[in-house]
């Protein structure tokens, strides 16, 4: 397997994970040292040949939140509603540029990214027509689920990955609180869609193997 390639791409830092044959493209939002762990993982749990390309995000609540909205947490920054700008940027100029990179044509462009970014992840699709499947988890944010409801994606997607914590909803925090049922209404939404889809409860709370989490989402994208 060929060594994880580094790049700097419009000041992001962008590490590419990349096979020897022809695969899909998946695009993760992530903090960089996190995603190695990510493609260990997929590599032990055999998943089917993928390129990874993971994309360091410095300013997670500006970046990826689609609109503003106010921390949820004391003492945090507010959300700042850049994602727009950072979608126009990743799609305009982070993806082209890096595809040029790549030896082979990806066979399709997935993105996948976890907590906020995987929220991103599925609001990506009513914007751009560019990916093809997604996995993501975490999907809390204020307002999100009324727009998915009554919106349409741009391009109808092949699959989509929900993902959560059992523990996750366990929190005096009222809006974290109603991350399950907020999931599980997506996940029913675009089942009533007729998009392939799926919904996995992991043992834990946010914070409990989130590499092994992403992975697993990963894996099942290119298994539809």
């Amino acid at each position: 397997m060929p060594q994880p390639k580094n790049y700097t791409i419009h000041h992001r830092n962008i590490t590419v994970f990349q096979t020897e044959n022809e695969a899909p493209c998946v695009w993760l939002n992530t903090f960089v040292q996190e995603a190695g762990f990510v493609w260990n993982v997929c590599q032990e749990l055999n998943a089917p040949t993928f390129t990874l390309i993971a994309i360091q995000i410095n300013d997670w609540n500006s970046a990826l939140s689609p609109w503003t909205a106010p921390a949820i947490f004391k003492g945090k920054a507010d959300f700042a509603g850049q994602g727009s700008t950072y979608l126009k940027e990743l799609t305009g100029n982070i993806i082209p540029e890096v595809t040029e990179l790549l030896p082979t044509k990806p066979f399709y462009h997935a993105i996948a990214g976890y907590s906020l970014a995987g929220l991103f992840t599925i609001w990506s699709l009513y914007q751009t027509e560019l990916f093809q499947r997604a996995a993501s988890g975490l999907l809390w944010y204020p307002g999100f689920q009324e727009y998915a409801e009554t919106h349409d994606p741009l391009r109808r997607p092949d699959a989509v990955y929900f993902s959560l914590g059992d523990r996750e909803h366990r929190t005096r925090n009222p809006l974290m609180a109603t991350v399950q049922d907020r999931t599980q209404a997506l996940h029913d939404h675009f089942m009533g869609q007729q998009i392939r889809t799926t919904f996995e409860r992991n043992p834990g709370n946010h914070f409990q193997e989130p590499a092994l989490r992403m992975a697993k989402g990963i894996k099942w994208m290119p298994e539809q």
